[in-house]
């Protein structure tokens, strides 16, 4: 039986687009234990997907949050437990 992995999904709005906004998340990323990725959405939003240690993910979404505050008006979360696992980390265009 496949174990499952924490996944933290989050939608950032503001002035999320057009800002870098995805590869310093992406950059973020290799400092950390974590496999997803992001991408921006077509209502202006950005959506990042991060699986991995529960502690880990929250750490890396913290330090997103704390790195991009001047950009993000608001945040909304899910978290969830799924038997799929991601490769690695990456920018979904």
């Amino acid at each position: 039986m496949e174990s499952e992995n924490y996944r933290l999904q989050v939608w950032y709005s503001g002035r999320v687009q057009g800002v870098g906004f995805r590869y310093k998340t992406s950059a973020i990323a290799s400092g950390f234990d974590v496999c997803g990725y992001v991408e921006n959405l077509e209502d202006g939003r950005v959506h990042l997907v991060a699986s991995g240690d529960k502690q880990q993910v929250r750490e890396f979404a913290s330090e997103i949050s704390k790195t991009m505050e001047g950009f993000i008006k608001s945040s909304e979360e899910r978290e969830d437990f799924t038997p799929h696992s991601y490769k690695g980390f990456q920018i979904r265009l």
